[in-house]
């Protein structure tokens, strides 16, 4: 059964490790026939929530910019990939607010299988827990979550790194698999 696959990747650069292992795993993806949808954060508009509360009277953001559309996305996906380069031993800024933007509508983000994949400078795969269980902190909050992969891509620095890790197999192979 084809699946709906949201792939969320939060590398501020064009041809980052981080969405390099996203794009294999979209390939591994599209090979097994789901669909899928990449939305790269950099491109978009995304505002800082403000805390204002409107989305408690109506279940719906005040801000006027893209997340209205990601947060649809989510909601529609039956399995989400979230994908961050590791910065200071966390998610970068993009993915958190996203994460925080999700607050108007986060409890309709129900049943979904999570995939996470995080890339570091760092080659110590131990060091990125603290991404991964920031990303545990948010799917915990959400109804049915289940985390189904991690993609540790560790000691990848420069633009390009990535491609000589094992990293590249693992995320072609978890896309294949779902």
């Amino acid at each position: 059964m084809s699946k709906r696959v949201l792939i969320l990747s939060s590398s501020p650069r064009e041809r980052g490790n981080s969405i390099t292992l996203c794009n294999r795993f979209m390939e591994g993806a599209v090979e097994a026939h789901h669909q899928v949808e990449t939305v790269v954060l950099a491109e978009k508009k995304i505002n800082y929530c403000t805390a204002c509360n409107a989305c408690r009277s109506n279940g719906r953001c005040a801000q006027k910019d893209d997340m209205a559309q990601i947060l649809d996305s989510m909601i529609a996906a039956d399995v989400i990939v979230l994908a961050t380069p590791v910065y200071f031993y966390t998610m970068c800024a993009q993915m958190k607010t996203v994460i925080d933007r999700t607050v108007a509508r986060y409890t309709e983000i129900t049943n979904k299988d999570f995939y996470f994949i995080v890339t570091a400078a760092d080659s110590n795969k131990a060091t990125l827990e603290r991404t991964i269980e920031g990303f545990r902190g948010f799917t915990s909050c959400l109804p049915g979550a289940k985390e189904k992969g991690i993609v540790y891509g560790a000691g990848a620095w420069a633009v390009g790194d990535i491609t000589a890790s094992r990293a590249m197999k693992q995320s072609h192979e978890m896309g294949k698999a779902l």
